[in-house]
């Protein structure tokens, strides 16, 4: 299930919320090889299985607070997401992907188990534009009255104490990955993994995307108003 209140500790933490799950959605198990999220490798099986699980529980959650919200009401939530409709056309999650990377070199290093890779997949899920209408359309307790969407630099920190005045960006992006991924990769890896060693070589890869990344790498963030 996916769980809707998880708050991000990221940059911009005090409105983020994040598409996480208890657990990855049924039907993966190792179709996903070196990726740990939908990817543009990732086989179309892959992105079903997301898409079908953010449908489950998203219109879940809707009618939970349906039930909760009185007539007239309003909801409004903000969420990392999609801008386009085929996730495997754009990496619009590229930090995970560069995540991929970085176990796939310690894979080849001896470092992690290649099985131990090729079973991990992350479980949150940005949706598109399309998928959250769809959803709240189908669900029927609210109405979408709007929709929004801004970029949010991944290391955005103009109004952010959390970080230190030296950090640089490659760091700000690992300790904001770290911070809810970690959890997961100590329960999947278990003691095989040295997870500092993970993050000290994720800075070095999300530094060397940002030195040739042509525009400010940033996430897609819905913010959507809903009445009951």
């Amino acid at each position: 299930m996916f769980f809707y209140m998880y708050v991000c500790a990221c940059p911009f933490e005090r409105v983020c919320l994040c598409m996480y799950a208890w657990q990855i959605p049924q039907g993966l198990e190792k179709n996903n090889k070196e990726n740990i999220y939908i990817a543009t490798t990732s086989p179309p099986q892959v992105f079903e299985a997301y898409s079908k699980q953010f449908e489950r529980d998203f219109t879940t959650f809707l009618k939970l607070r349906g039930d909760e919200i009185r007539g007239g009401g309003r909801m409004v939530l903000g969420f990392l997401g999609r801008s386009v409709a085929d996730p495997t056309s754009k990496d619009e999650f590229k930090p995970y992907t560069l995540l991929s990377e970085t176990l796939s070199h310690m894979v080849s290093e001896g470092l992690v188990k290649e099985d131990d890779l090729h079973s991990f997949n992350i479980p949150i899920y940005g949706p598109s534009v399309q998928e959250i209408e769809a959803a709240v359309e189908s669900e029927g307790s609210f109405n979408l009255d709007k929709i929004e969407f801004v970029f949010v630099p991944w290391d955005a920190k103009e109004d952010c104490n959390n970080y230190e005045k030296n950090d640089t960006s490659g760091k700000i992006v690992a300790k904001c990955v770290r911070a809810f991924l970690e959890p997961l990769l100590v329960v999947h890896f278990r003691s095989s993994v040295n997870v500092n060693r993970v993050f000290d070589v994720y800075v070095e890869k999300v530094e060397e995307h940002l030195s040739v990344s042509v525009e400010r790498s940033s996430y897609f963030f819905h913010v959507i108003s809903l009445t009951r």
